[in-house]
């Protein structure tokens, strides 16, 4: 378990360009309370491993083709153009709710996605969301919150009844919580490379936007999103 210390997160801190925000975001710590269906409440915490940044229409210098914020502002991605410091929690292949911190001032649109995390508090509650049977070896542990559908699955956090969640200000959101505690002290050993399964360009070195600790074992494996390599060989 972490003995970094640690600091409730702020807006200001929150208020940069993803891009700047996200290696930050790497040690800190996702903490959630969110009922079971039985209506039992268990704190989890979850050491951020892994992260990308993602820009939305105007955002930044480059324009950033991977983000769901690209083309301007939707029903499904208007969380990211509000307050820092609240989650975008969207759905994944109809399946997976993934979970992003929004970034940069109210109006323009950055989130960070958690692709991966080490289970820190509350080992016992994401074992059952993820369907996972005592006791544990090792492998089954590391896995827990590695890639962001697990990490997802893990935090408890669901969409769209929990997008738009409150990390700053740790208030209840439809009977659920959630804080992000940060680092005092960054990590220093950050690795930085392209996304994981964006197409084209956006899943390439033109984007190294995927910050994680170097060595972690809940690293999320790389993989090319579709086109990607094929672009990335054209820009080289």
């Amino acid at each position: 378990m972490s003995t970094d210390a640690l600091h409730r997160a702020t807006r200001a801190e929150l208020s940069g360009l993803a891009v700047d925000v996200a290696p930050l975001l790497l040690g800190a710590e996702l903490r959630t309370v969110v009922p079971d269906s039985g209506g039992l409440a268990s704190e989890v915490r979850l050491r951020l491993t892994e992260v990308e940044a993602y820009h939305g229409h105007g955002t930044g210098p480059l324009a950033d083709p991977g983000s769901h914020a690209r083309m301007g502002r939707t029903a499904r991605n208007a969380t990211m153009w509000g307050e820092p410091g609240h989650l975008y929690v969207y759905l994944s292949h109809g399946i997976h709710s993934c979970v992003n911190v929004v970034c940069g001032p109210e109006g323009q649109a950055g989130g960070i996605l958690m692709r991966a995390g080490e289970v820190v508090g509350g080992l016992d509650a994401v074992a059952v969301r993820r369907g996972a049977t005592p006791p544990l070896r090792a492998t089954a542990v590391r896995d827990l919150a590695r890639g962001p559908g697990r990490f997802g699955q893990a935090s408890g956090l669901r969409h769209p009844i929990h997008d738009g969640i409150d990390a700053v200000a740790g208030e209840e959101f439809a009977g659920a919580r959630a804080e992000l505690w940060l680092r005092d002290d960054p990590v220093r050993d950050v690795a930085t490379g392209p996304r994981v399964g964006v197409a084209g360009v956006a899943g390439t070195e033109a984007f190294p936007w995927r910050f994680w600790i170097a060595g972690d074992p809940t690293v999320s494996p790389f993989r090319w999103g579709r086109g990607a390599q094929a672009a990335s060989v054209e820009g080289a």
